[in-house]
């Protein structure tokens, strides 16, 4: 898995020699810091929809939880960032498992989709796929992020939801 983690990163890596390609990375990684860019949506779609203020500020809440839970997965496997090849960006810690970059998009994406903001997801995508570009994270750093982003917020659904059950298009709890 090593090897494979060595050469997706390469590859991913070398389309930041771009300098398109390296600036709109440093972007997304600069906005996704400590998950400010999906805070910042989830309270953006609580001030605008005033009906659902409150579901939308619990998958606020939600994400800030998935953002957290990687910081504390990341202290207890201390897996160092990739040194094979060379960051554009600086980095907030040391320790690369999970990407929490990756794990507050997903969360972002899963939550705030289920609220009728599905331009999310590719924004996510993006997000994953540019810490990659970066040079600060192993694709197993990434998955992992997005997994655990992903089980949070579906975990968290019903809470988000104020204990509303999530019906299904046949009329069923799902």
């Amino acid at each position: 898995m090593d090897d494979m983690d060595h050469r997706i990163l390469s590859a991913l890596h070398a389309c930041g020699a771009d300098p398109r390609v390296a600036s709109a990375a440093r972007g997304l990684s600069l906005a996704g810091e400590h998950g400010a860019l999906w805070l910042a949506a989830g309270l953006a779609g609580a001030a605008a929809d005033g009906a659902r203020r409150r579901t939308w500020l619990r998958g606020t809440a939600l994400v800030a939880g998935a953002h957290l839970g990687s910081v504390g997965v990341k202290r207890l496997v201390r897996r160092a960032r990739p040194t094979h090849v060379r960051p554009l960006v600086r980095t907030a810690g040391r320790h690369s498992f999970p990407s929490s970059h990756a794990t507050s998009a997903v969360a972002a994406a899963v939550a705030f989709g289920a609220l009728g903001a599905p331009a999310l997801a590719p924004l996510a995508a993006a997000m994953c796929v540019s810490r990659l570009v970066v040079g600060v994270h192993y694709p197993s750093d990434v998955a992992a992020g997005a997994a655990l982003g992903a089980l949070t917020a579906r975990a968290g659904a019903r809470w988000m939801r104020g204990g509303v059950p999530d019906v299904s298009y046949s009329g069923r709890p799902a």
